[in-house]
């Protein structure tokens, strides 16, 4: 029996010998996660410079771009690093933290893509008193909101799961996962369970119910409303709801994953599933509201055009 405190690292037993391939699987992934920072950090310059960008909308949307960064950080370098090694073990404290930082990262998208529905809601459903419902202040609260809220309840999630005695130090994954630390428990995790039961309802049940409940509200006006205003729902609602699906997607692979036996799915299977909500979202999200949501669009075409030319005229003066 061993305490987790005691424990000094964990072994990820999900990897397995590619051989020389791992260079080659090195280099995507390196140039995936390249990408994906270069992409979401464009966008969030863009709106930060252009102050005809500081609506809610776009200031949601930045909260979303930073957190696909943040998560992606968590992830990212240390999968280029095991990739590249022999031994797949982490140390105790680099593992907790990196289940603080996929938990957390999960959260603030859960919470800020409800908060998105909402202000669409607002939008679609109350177009003339928009602006006096959906103040600075209560953006400013709903962001707040968003990332405090998960990283409040993921610290106290990680802390319990730290302070449980483990049997065992080896976990199926490809990163650290809570879930599986919580099963190498020695003793009742009855408290880690009751929990995450609660913390789950308001991070995830209760997002999810304020999501339905805007969009019911939307489809309702849309179907009564002008074609004006089906346009505009649709223009606005559609990178939204993009998002939406695939992030659910990406959570219900990792739910069916982690609950159910899929030793019958080839590994390489399993590994891309468990990683799809932390890999492709942070992907998916910059390109689709890029090109969908043509104020944006067209700022970073300005943006480059502009880094384009004055890099030219710098080098034509030398």
């Amino acid at each position: 029996m061993m305490n987790s405190s005691y424990v000094s690292y964990f072994t990820l037993a999900a990897y397995f010998d590619t051989g020389v391939f791992k260079y080659l699987y090195f280099l995507l992934i390196l140039s995936l996660y390249v990408f994906k920072v270069c992409a979401n950090v464009l966008l969030v310059v863009v709106i930060c410079v252009n102050r005809s960008l500081h609506e809610p909308m776009y200031l949601f949307l930045v909260s979303l771009f930073v957190n696909e960064l943040y998560g992606s950080t968590g992830l990212f370098p240390f999968l280029l690093v095991q990739i590249l090694s022999d031994i797949h073990t982490v140390s105790a404290l680099f593992c907790f933290l990196q289940i603080f930082c996929v938990y957390t990262y999960a959260g603030v998208e859960f919470i800020n893509l409800a908060a998105m529905s909402y202000d669409r809601y607002l939008s679609i459903c109350y177009p003339l008193q928009y602006h006096t419902r959906m103040t600075s202040n209560k953006v400013v609260v709903l962001i707040t909101v968003t990332w405090s809220l998960p990283f409040f309840a993921v610290f106290v999630t990680t802390a319990l799961s730290a302070s449980l005695q483990l049997c065992g130090n080896i976990i199926n994954r490809v990163y650290c996962d809570n879930y599986y630390i919580i099963k190498l428990a020695c003793y009742d995790t009855t408290i880690n369970n009751v929990y995450e039961f609660v913390a789950t309802f308001f991070i995830v049940c209760v997002p999810v119910c304020v999501i339905l409940y805007t969009y019911m509200r939307i489809l309702k006006v849309c179907f009564s409303g002008s074609k004006q205003t089906r346009q505009k729902a649709v223009s606005t609602c559609t990178p939204h709801l993009a998002s939406l699906i695939n992030f659910f997607f990406g959570c219900l692979f990792q739910i069916l994953q982690s609950r159910f036996d899929m030793s019958s799915v080839p590994m390489i299977l399993q590994i891309l599933l468990s990683l799809y909500f932390l890999t492709c979202q942070p992907i998916f999200n910059p390109i689709m509201y890029g090109l969908n949501m043509s104020k944006i669009r067209v700022m970073c075409q300005s943006l480059i055009t502009r880094s384009v030319l004055g890099g030219c005229c710098n080098f034509s003066h030398r």
